[in-house]
């Protein structure tokens, strides 16, 4: 064990670990088990590497500027630099995180968080140049590790580049569902099937009219999600405590955000406010209302699909693909188990929107102090969706089947096939045409033999296909019938 002290007191640690007592007194106020996220763990590894970068790029600054000058600060040597961001580094390939212990629900606006990997950082420095873990007097997680940062621009900055991140898979993830979908859509293009409003039959319509409206959405989410890294992609990098840079080098303030867009690739900038990207997270709740839309979007498409390939319809014609035995007593039971992921999925988006929003509320004049918690929700809803789009394409769609009836079966003994009639026998005479079909379970062909409402020939044109799924009709139709 090794003694670590720190404002309150003293505690022990476990000889080889990279945390230490900050991180140790942080995990035992919040007794809470949900895992932080490893992305946004990631993520601050690299926005330190960008501020140690550009702290090198500082002290060869003004060293070349005042080489013979002594300053009322104490500089930090370059080669414990180059040791800082060498671990910095490994952060952001995912390593130790294991010695991260902080868990995702806090109290503290992040600086458990901040804490925690500047434990990590100063402790495993420590280890490569051959001193143990804990000795501070030569790598210590405030003065080096933590050189010209604060929490409040490390932990929201690292929050943006991870949902950037997962962002970028997301838009993929919902196009390659497009996709998906669209094919389908021309698998059965024209292929008639029995519409319905308010769960009663309605006019005919087809398949691929049905997956149209999917791919529609889907469309329409790929191009919001596009559109959500204009709203986050400005950082408060630099600003310090609460946006001011105070404590903070010029120099430093103006290159550190450049130096983080060229290592991550992404389209960074610093905020022209610091103090409102400190301050504010309405961005959170813009992009996060994206992330609901499209929740919505594939709740309504799995329900359908789930109510389609239901045994509630006794002639049914879609089938979803059997993945799993549905039953612990009821034997040969196949139950609906991707849609039912998906709905469950958007229905974890829809809480995490709400307490997204309620929290974000309540920032206090210059800070947010449950930012830690905005953001675990809003990686979450990611994560999420970018999980349910991929079961989808794996587990649902490229193995749907749709066995259409027969046109007579399906189609012309329902009493709303009558509606073509209107423009020609008018409302009135089509719902004699369409209760005389109710009433006796036929056809309309057979309904109209018995009432005599409109030629046989005009019949039979108007309930072929191609008529019944055209865009409306022209008033020259009409005539001369």
């Amino acid at each position: 064990m090794r003694t670590e002290s720190d404002f309150i007191g003293q505690r022990e640690i476990p000889k080889d670990a990279l945390w230490g007592i900050h991180s140790l007194r942080a995990k035992e106020n919040f007794p809470d088990q949900t895992t932080f996220h490893k992305e946004w763990f990631m993520a601050i590894g690299i926005v330190k590497q960008a501020c140690y970068q550009t702290y090198s790029s500082f002290l060869k600054a003004i060293q070349d500027k005042f080489p013979n000058e002594e300053f009322p600060f104490q500089l930090i040597e370059s080669n414990l630099i180059e040791e800082l961001e060498k671990v910095s580094i490994e952060i952001n390939a995912g390593k130790h995180f294991e010695h991260f212990i902080i868990p995702a629900i806090q109290g503290g606006a992040g600086t458990s968080i901040n804490m925690n990997v500047n434990e990590i950082i100063s402790n495993r420095a420590l280890q490569n140049i051959g001193k143990p873990a804990g000795s501070y007097h030569d790598i210590d997680p405030f003065e080096h590790a933590n050189v010209f940062q604060s929490t409040n621009d490390v932990i929201p900055t690292s929050l943006k580049v991870a949902c950037i991140r997962l962002l970028q898979e997301l838009e993929e993830s919902i196009n390659t569902l497009r996709m998906e979908v669209e094919k389908t859509e021309s698998k059965y293009r024209n292929v008639l099937r029995q519409a319905y409003t308010q769960m009663q039959a309605a006019v005919p319509s087809s398949y691929d009219k049905l997956f149209s409206t999917y791919n529609n959405a889907l469309s329409r989410d790929w191009w919001r999600v596009s559109k959500c890294f204009e709203r986050i992609k400005e950082v408060n990098l630099g600003g310090g405590a609460i946006g001011t840079g105070l404590s903070i080098p010029r120099f430093f303030i103006m290159e550190v955000v450049p130096n983080l867009q060229k290592l991550t690739g992404l389209p960074i900038t610093r905020s022209e406010n610091l103090s409102d990207a400190t301050a504010n997270q309405d961005s959170f709740v813009e992009v996060h209302a994206t992330l609901k839309a499209h929740a919505v979007n594939l709740e309504k498409m799995v329900s359908d699909l789930r109510l389609l390939g239901s045994d509630l319809f006794v002639n049914r014609e879609v089938y979803l693909p059997q993945k799993q035995v549905g039953s612990s007593i009821m034997p040969g039971k196949i139950n609906p188990v991707i849609p039912e992921f998906v709905i469950s999925v958007a229905h974890k988006v829809y809480a995490n929107d709400l307490m997204i929003s309620n929290l974000s509320g309540q920032g206090c004049l210059e800070l947010n102090a449950y930012l830690p918690s905005i953001g675990h929700a809003l990686l979450d809803s990611i994560k999420l969706l970018i999980a349910a789009n991929n079961s989808l394409v794996r587990n649902l769609f490229r193995e749907l089947e749709i066995k259409t009836n027969p046109l007579e079966e399906s189609i012309l003994k329902n009493p709303s096939v009558a509606t073509a009639l209107s423009p020609y026998i008018g409302y009135h005479q089509a719902s004699k045409l369409a209760k005389e079909m109710k009433t006796n379970q036929i056809s309309i062909r057979e309904a109209n033999i018995k009432l005599n409402l409109i030629t046989a020939e005009l019949l039979n044109k108007l309930i072929q296909p191609e008529e019944l799924l055209k865009m409306g009709f022209r008033i020259g139709e009409t005539l001369n019938r």
